[in-house]
């Protein structure tokens, strides 16, 4: 996969079973595996963040490090704007779990779809230090945040 522009990928999702009686007691998404070849530079830092019912994160960007976002819990919207102005919408959930990938220098943010509290994972290839100062905040003027108010 190209590590100069974002891209996503559907993530596999298998459901577990009960070692008693074989019922079904769940399932296991897989995110990242070192032999999938998807992550080309090994995650250094991996946390869970979570964003409120309606909340926006972002937009910013990072000056040095790729990132990599699946939403675990709830659903979220992530948007991405590509280096010629133009806006990437992917939806994540832990029904469809969507792994996205922004490289250092795209701005995104992501939205929270659902009513409750939404988690995401985020790998990414440059631990965060308190004080490095490689976020930068941008604004998405001309992007329509309105189409995802709920009312």
């Amino acid at each position: 996969m190209d590590d100069n522009s974002p891209w996503f990928v559907s993530l596999d999702k298998h459901q577990t079973k009960s070692i008693v009686d074989e019922h079904v007691n769940g399932s296991l998404t897989v995110i990242w595996r070192d032999w999938d070849d998807i992550i080309k530079n090994h995650p250094k830092m991996v946390y869970v963040s979570s964003v409120h019912a309606g909340e926006i994160k972002g937009p910013h960007l990072h000056t040095k490090r790729n990132s990599y976002f699946v939403c675990i819990h709830g659903k979220v919207v992530f948007i991405v704007r590509n280096q010629n102005g133009k806006y990437l919408e992917i939806e994540s959930s832990d029904e469809n779990p969507v792994l996205v990938f922004v490289p250092k220098n795209y701005s995104s943010a992501h939205i929270n779809l659902s009513n409750d509290i939404s988690r995401v994972l985020t790998l990414a290839d440059i631990a965060w230090r308190p004080n490095d100062n490689e976020m930068e905040n941008v604004e998405f003027k001309d992007y329509d945040w309105k189409k995802w108010n709920k009312s």
